[in-house]
């Protein structure tokens, strides 16, 4: 079934706090003490307590349960706690989910977070080193005998064939890096702050998996983010201005598997984004000429390409150019090849600072940004709007 009408939850919340601990490649602290100090860090942002919160929302793959960190973070009651499944898929879609509960009175206050030793502790570049037998183990089973053990690999196949498609080179994933280590050399916060890159120096890194090199693929990252959803009405009584919640959609596509879709009829694109960009688009009543900023998640450089396709701020093939153009302020944060890999969530962060005029590479005084989450896998996207 193909969804055909807008929905209505468009406008009916916002984010009002953000908060994360710093970005590192060991911590040194347990992985929920980052969720409480990220959560913390959110509603002292917010001008709000833990005794305000009655939500929380988190991923499937946190190892922090709602209720865990509300007992350590001194929230009481909960009315709503949810988790959403696929990864970096996730993203945009705790902020929905928050959304939901806020705008259907289920809660007042809901945060959403994500914290994880993923560079000190477990490691999700070192691929699949065990798997449980269930549906979801099955379907990576066709693929792990013949050396496709690593997200890296995953996206290269369907690089490769982007590249084969477009009589392009694997130089055209360059712009993405270079334009995300830009970004990054300006933002005291990423880890990757002053140490920007050129398209040289992404040619002559080493290959991860061809045709992806090193710089292609995003780092690794100690740390924790979190993000507070209040209804509009009470937004308007907190210290910071509100991020409106202008559209919220989760997608997954015809004969979608997670990270290893290889027997569509075209792997050039992202079918998953592309059901996402036209919910956020019919919600919203925008079009891609309207989008002020582009929050786009980059755990691979390829697929930031192909979702720039997917949401038609280009043509097929057209995106590599598009990007080197600088035809849109693209992951001012510095994304997670630069700054960090949080699952996505530092990057709706980003555009929460970007409609405060806060970021670090402040892209003038937008009115709309599309932030997007993990690609590859069923997703979700937001469009966040400057409250009236």
């Amino acid at each position: 079934m193909t969804r055909h009408r807008p929905d209505s939850l468009g406008g009916r919340a916002a984010v009002v706090g953000i908060g994360a601990t710093e970005f590192s490649k060991d911590s040194g602290r347990s992985e929920l003490t980052l969720a409480v100090e990220a959560v913390h860090t959110a509603l002292a942002d917010a001008g709000l307590t833990p005794d305000d919160v009655d939500g929380l929302v988190t991923f499937t793959m946190d190892t922090n349960p709602e209720i865990t960190v509300a007992q350590a973070a001194g929230i009481g009651e909960l009315t709503f706690f949810s988790r959403v499944h696929y990864g970096g898929g996730a993203a945009c879609a705790t902020v929905q989910q928050a959304a939901l509960a806020v705008a259907s009175g289920l809660a007042d206050v809901v945060v959403c977070y994500r914290a994880f030793n993923e560079r000190s502790g477990r490691r999700f570049g070192a691929g699949v080193q065990q798997r449980e037998p269930s549906a979801e183990g099955t379907a990576l089973g066709w693929n792990l005998p013949f050396g496709l053990l690593t997200p890296a690999s995953w996206v290269a196949m369907a690089a490769q064939r982007y590249l084969h498609t477009y009589g392009l080179t694997p130089d055209a994933f360059g712009h993405v890096a270079v334009t995300d280590r830009r970004h990054a050399a300006r933002n005291p916060a990423a880890y990757f702050y002053d140490r920007p890159i050129t398209l040289a120096d992404h040619a002559a890194s080493r290959w991860i998996v061809e045709p992806l090199r090193l710089l292609d693929c995003c780092q690794e990252t100690d740390g924790a983010q979190a993000l507070v959803v209040t209804s509009v009405e009470r937004a308007r009584d907190l210290p910071q201005p509100p991020a409106l919640i202008t559209a919220a959609a989760q997608g997954a596509g015809r004969a979608q598997e997670q990270m290893t879709s290889f027997y569509r009829d075209d792997l050039t694109g992202l079918p998953e984004m592309n059901v996402v960009a036209r919910q956020l688009w019919r919600t919203a009543g925008l079009t891609p000429a309207e989008i002020d900023v582009a929050i786009l998640y980059d755990h691979f450089t390829p697929f930031v390409l192909m979702q720039l396709e997917e949401f038609g701020f280009c043509g097929r093939g057209e995106a590599a150019d598009f990007v080197a153009a600088d035809a849109l302020p693209l992951n001012t944060h510095g994304g997670q090849l630069g700054e960090a890999y949080l699952h996505g969530m530092n990057g709706i962060a980003e555009g929460v600072r970007q409609l405060r005029g806060s970021s670090a590479n402040q892209a003038g005084t937008p009115d709309h940004v599309l932030v997007t989450a993990g690609t590859g896998v069923p997703t979700s996207g937001l469009v966040l709007g400057r409250a009236g």
